[in-house]
């Protein structure tokens, strides 16, 4: 299609004017083509130079349009992506184009805006006509206008608007064309309100304060006064206060001795004659620093001996670090307890800080220390002896401030006999040895261990369990319980998960264990068997899992290790 002469042309349509007026001059009959061969091959030559000359500058006219694509596509790209809104309106304020910050701004598609008028996003009347006066302005000043609207996007949202405005000479409507930039300005609208708000509420609150201060100044000067005279019956009160405190502090310190006895000690529950010469021996030795040998039959307590010594000695706001020699791997106990260097041994890819290092100014615990190797003994004589020690691979000597509690639940001077500990170690550790009886020799103890244990399963698995009849008494009181309290916290846990009311019920198999009294190897075959089915009850439970905070060990009141070695005495496989 022919553009019409009454359009403004452009560059290419002047151009093709041009030519369409020079082939309406000439004739358009082609000349006639020499005769002579001479003549012609000079027309063919010339015909190829002309050709080529048109290929050259259609070339030229190709990569003038890929630039002008080019630069098109960059200057839709800044139109389009530019941080303002840019709208086109013809005279009556029709939107023409919008780009596409406009679109987001107002929540409406591009093509829908396309031949919408713009006072249709204008929320009143009022700002219908000044947006009208604006385009009126715009269009007869020819110069930039700008004025401030308030528009309704899409989803309900009111947005106070900033319109700068400018005519432009690429529309082609008749009335003229307007290019405007609209800016959201509601964020500065908001803070500037805001800010006025603040600053009237400041206003109205100095106001406030400053009546307030006043009679407060007022007041304070009476208040001076009485307070002079206050000060002097202060003086004496606080003199006697301070002699209060001090009679206070004192009752509170044997008040707290008393309640800690009371409270059985601790975690140790039991008021027996046996286990009262316990608690008068470690009264003895906790304020001291004397190394203490704690002996016992396994599942005695030692643990919890050894925690109430660290507890009441000098040591306590320090920590007490638990090592167990059966835990352990013969070949790692020395890096455990005194630590490595990088490269100490194949595997040691860092350094290690070793649990006699950690334990300085506290307490460290060697449970089984019958167990340990006897080729690491001379090392821990030397720690006890001289509180110094090397890691491995390392000469650096370490001092250490440790205080050693030890236990065992074999006869170590039987050990020393056989050859298999030291005997210069044993005195060393048999400074202070304190025995703790087994559970048989303090049957009186028995239910009170068994009103702590249902209080804290019944905790742990959310029972009820209120009463413990005599008769179950009595037949825990019978038993010979070679496992001591560690198996009597089993056996109760095992009980409350059987029992169904709120009365303990001893029903299954153990009960008949327990009524048959002192053990013999056909009872202790059952035993066994009981506690490889607990372990195993236990294990399904918590879907194989040994540790973490719901594990099996937890559940069980046992050491992982403790544990570990347990499935392994009674062969019940990892799951």
């Amino acid at each position: 299609m022919k553009t019409t002469r009454d359009q403004r042309p452009t560059k290419a349509t002047e151009l093709r004017w041009g030519a369409e007026e020079r082939l309406d001059t000439q004739n358009l009959v082609p000349p006639p083509l020499p005769r002579n061969p001479d003549a012609l091959q000079k027309l063919v030559h010339e015909l190829e130079i002309y050709q080529i000359e048109l290929e050259m500058q259609n070339a030229e006219l190709r990569r003038a349009n890929e630039e002008l694509e080019l630069a098109r596509n960059k200057f839709s790209e800044l139109y389009d992506f530019a941080p303002v809104g840019y709208f086109t309106f013809d005279g009556q304020g029709m939107i023409k184009d919008v780009n596409l910050t406009g679109t987001q701004l107002l929540g409406v598609e591009k093509h829908q805006m396309a031949g919408t008028p713009f006072s249709s996003f204008i929320t009143d009347r009022e700002g219908r006509e000044v947006f009208s006066h604006h385009l009126a302005d715009v269009l007869r000043n020819k110069a930039m206008q700008s004025c401030a609207i308030t528009l309704k996007a899409k989803d309900g949202t009111e947005i106070h608007g900033k319109i700068q405005s400018i005519t432009v000479d690429t529309c082609c409507s008749v009335s003229g064309c307007v290019l405007s930039s609209l800016v959201d300005d509601t964020p500065g609208r908001q803070f500037k309100e805001a800010l006025e708000k603040a600053h009237a509420n400041l206003e109205l609150l100095v106001t406030e304060r400053t009546s307030a201060l006043t009679s407060a100044n007022a007041q304070l000067r009476l208040e001076i006064k009485d307070r002079q005279n206050a000060e002097t019956s202060c003086e004496k009160a606080y003199a006697e206060i301070v002699c209060l405190q001090n009679r206070l502090q004192a009752e509170n310190t044997l008040l707290q001795h008393e309640v800690a006895r009371d409270n059985n000690f601790g975690q140790v529950i039991g008021q027996s004659h046996a286990l009262a010469q316990v608690f008068l021996r470690v009264e003895q030795v906790a304020p001291m620093q004397a190394t203490v040998l704690l002996l016992g039959e396994t599942g005695t307590g030692k643990g919890v001996i050894a925690r109430a010594i660290h507890g009441r000695s000098g040591r306590k706001e320090r920590s007490m670090i638990t090592i167990n020699c059966t835990s352990l791997p013969a070949n790692l106990i020395e890096s455990e307890l005194f630590g490595r260097e990088k490269g100490a041994f194949t595997g040691s890819h860092a350094r290690q800080i070793g649990r006699f290092e950690l334990a300085d100014g506290g307490t460290i615990f060697l449970d089984e220390i019958g167990e340990m190797p006897l080729e690491l003994q001379p090392k821990l004589l030397r720690v006890i002896q001289d509180g110094e020690f090397e890691r491995l691979g390392s000469p650096r000597t370490i001092k250490t401030d440790v205080r050693i509690i030890a236990a065992s639940n074999r006869n170590l001077e039987e050990e020393v006999s056989n050859g298999r500990f030291r005997e210069d170690l044993f005195y060393r550790l048999n400074v202070f040895p304190i025995t703790i009886p087994p559970l048989r020799q303090r049957r009186e103890d028995i239910p009170l261990l068994v009103n702590h244990f249902v209080a804290k399963f019944n905790k742990k698995m959310g029972k009820k369990i209120e009463s413990v009849s005599q008769e179950t008494l009595d037949l825990l009181q019978e038993y010979h319980w070679p496992g001591n309290v560690r198996e009597l916290e089993s056996a109760m846990e095992r009980a409350v998960i059987i029992s169904q009311g709120t009365a303990l019920e001893v029903l299954d198999r153990f009960a008949a264990n327990l009524k048959k009294g002192e053990p013999t190897g056909q009872e202790v075959k059952a035993l066994t068997e009981l506690e490889h089915d607990h372990i195993l009850l236990v294990l399904q439970k918590t879907s194989g899992r040994i540790e973490e905070k719901n594990g099996a060990a937890v559940l069980l009141g046992l050491n992982p290790s403790t544990l570990r070695a347990r499935m392994r005495k009674l062969e019940i496989p990892r799951q």
